[in-house]
């Protein structure tokens, strides 16, 4: 509730304007039945053809009014739900950005993807209670009023029947609230297994698991069908009630209306009144309920948008004082988790030159301006590594003796980069793709594709680099989507460049070429390169072997080789054929 009330107070004017539209908009229902039943008394029953052209003229002036209020409110009240989904949908996608790596760790994929498509907008349309629910508020009280001038016994029976109708449509909201949680938990869950078995359709294709996933994908399926259902029956209740109870109301109240006009206690004329009061009551009880309705199932959307947003990177956003952390104007600020070591600490400067990277955990130093490589069995210790050393999770890394949460997030991020095998091709043209934003040049991006033996996959595009790429790339086959990935990240030339496995999906040629090139490319720069390619490993000056993330020898390739055999047994892919075995 507190963040559907910080929507609200997001807009304060725009709010305020739909409610005093919407209250006009309501007052102004009642205020024909009102003129209805002195044109019946004054105009009809007296025979004054005056008077009924005066009211008939008031009531045609009455509808043009409320025309032009319920246009305008309605309008208002449009501007009012889109921007709340626009302020969410924006503080959702800031969270997303702000726990980057961390984000496939905290939340599903199929959560995000429901979250920020149905959820943004259901908590978007509960400020719909602002404009009419308010208005049907004032309403209710003065039709309320008008009945008592005629009747007290009628207007107790508006002042008592109201409530009682929201009562008993108030179970089936809590009904539906606990369903509505379990139906959209589950629906995140069927989304991520939908977009898992997609980015993977070509692997289960190739193993033969296709069938199998679509069979627990369809059980899946019918469970959540049969979850909806339940939804759904609440939902049928609930939007039954809002039609027939009001309905049931009115014919009670016209009832009594009717017997007391039969004994001569009301006149005719009062008599339609009551019958125009009560219908126009109809309104703001079915916007009442629905208001409700709508609050449901909006704290139920913006629990699931503040559990997302409750999620915390891995404690790597550093000092407190760093200009990232600075919340944005007009948006909810996320506290971030810190580090108790560096809790009311400054941020420090990074080493003004190329400096060592340090990692106690493993032990592993990567000198500056010199290409190294890391070996080992395990990709989870090479994941966890790179991780650190690139500031993406919790670790005591020092570069040039600074400890690297220290450092402004802003400048590792400009300075280190970790490049992964698989990471993410967005769609654009190979231009685009390549440069990534940044105002590089043709003959640049060139020599990148070059450096990463990709000028073959230039040449194949129709456009050259003006060839446009689908989402991933997926026109392209797995090696040369890894060689546009090397290119991308030589293009951006970053004074530490980690490479994960940066060749695995290539054959053995233009391996070489790749690691060839690479060490001419990045001459002079620190560059770490994870991978247990012999001709990777060959080229680098320095080769550290890690077991059970620890730096268990170091040397050169031929070194580690004539001294350490399960380095040897490693490269010579020995480990492999012993787990197939």
């Amino acid at each position: 509730m507190r963040y559907l009330w910080w929507l609200t107070r997001c807009q304060p004017g725009r709010v305020l304007r739909g409610s005093l539209l919407g209250t006009a908009w309501m007052v102004g229902l009642s205020a024909r039945p009102y003129l209805i039943s002195r044109a019946v008394d004054d105009g009809l029953r007296a025979g004054d053809t005056r008077a009924l052209a005066l009211w008939v003229t008031a009531i045609v002036a009455a509808g043009v009014g409320l025309a032009c209020l319920g246009t305008m409110r309605h309008r208002t009240m449009t501007f009012i739900r889109e921007d709340a989904k626009a302020r969410s949908a924006a503080v959702v996608l800031r969270q997303l950005s702000r726990l980057g790596a961390a984000l496939p760790r905290r939340t599903a994929t199929g959560e995000v993807a429901t979250v920020g498509g149905t959820d943004v907008d259901r908590t978007g349309q509960v400020l719909t209670v602002t404009g009419p629910g308010v208005g049907a508020v004032i309403a209710y009280l003065v039709v309320a009023v008008l009945l008592w001038s005629i009747s007290p016994l009628l207007a107790l029976c508006v002042l008592i029947g109201v409530p009682a109708v929201g009562l008993v449509v108030l179970p089936l909201l809590r009904r539906l609230e606990r369903a509505e949680s379990v139906y959209r938990q589950q629906q995140g869950a069927l989304t991520a297994r939908s977009g898992d078995i997609v980015a993977g359709l070509r692997v289960l294709a190739g193993v033969g698991g296709r069938a199998l996933f679509a069979r627990r994908y369809a059980a899946r399926s019918r469970e959540l069908l049969a979850e909806g259902y339940r939804v759904g029956a609440v939902n049928s209740w609930i939007d039954a009630a809002t039609v027939a109870l009001p309905g049931l109301f009115l014919a009670a109240v016209v009832w009594l209306a009717a017997r007391m006009a039969a004994t001569g206690e009301i006149t005719v004329g009062e008599l339609v009144g009551v019958y125009g009061y009560t219908a126009t009551l109809v309104v703001p009880v079915w916007f009442l309920l629905e208001g409700g309705h709508q609050i449901i199932r909006g704290r139920v959307a913006a629990r699931r948008i503040i559990a997302l947003l409750d999620a915390r990177p891995d404690g790597v956003d550093g000092p407190p004082d760093t200009p990232h952390d600075r919340p944005t104007t007009g948006t909810p600020a996320v506290p971030e988790p810190r580090r108790p070591d560096t809790v009311g600490r400054r941020p420090v400067d990074a080493p003004d030159r190329p400096a060592d990277l340090y990692d106690p955990a493993s032990g592993l130093t990567v000198p500056a301006g010199r290409l190294t490589a890391v070996a080992t069995a395990d990709p989870a210790d090479a994941a966890a590594l790179a991780d650190r050393l690139g500031r993406y999770v919790v670790g005591d890394v020092t570069w040039g003796g600074v400890p690297l949460t220290r450092i402004g997030l802003d400048e590792v991020r400009a300075r280190v980069l970790v490049a992964e095998h698989d990471a993410y091709l967005f769609a654009g043209t190979l231009r685009e793709v390549l440069r990534a934003g940044r105002p590089d040049s043709d003959a640049g991006i060139v020599a990148a594709l070059h450096a990463a033996s990709a000028g073959d996959v230039l040449d194949s595009l129709p456009d050259g680099l003006d060839s446009r790429l689908d989402s991933r790339a997926r026109s392209l086959s797995g090696g040369q989507r890894q060689r546009i990935r090397l290119a991308r990240a030589l293009l951006a030339d970053p004074e530490v460049l980690i490479l994960v496995d940066p060749a695995s999906a290539v054959d053995a040629h233009t391996e070489a070429r790749i690691a060839e090139r690479l060490r001419a490319g990045r001459a002079g720069r620190t560059t770490l390169v994870l991978t247990t390619s012999p001709l990777l490993l060959g080229h680098a000056d320095t080769v550290a072997h890690l077991q059970a993330g620890r730096v268990v020898g170091t040397g050169t390739h031929t070194e580690l080789l004539d001294t350490d055999p399960a380095y040897r047994r490693l490269v010579a892919r020995d480990d492999a054929e012993q787990v197939l075995r």
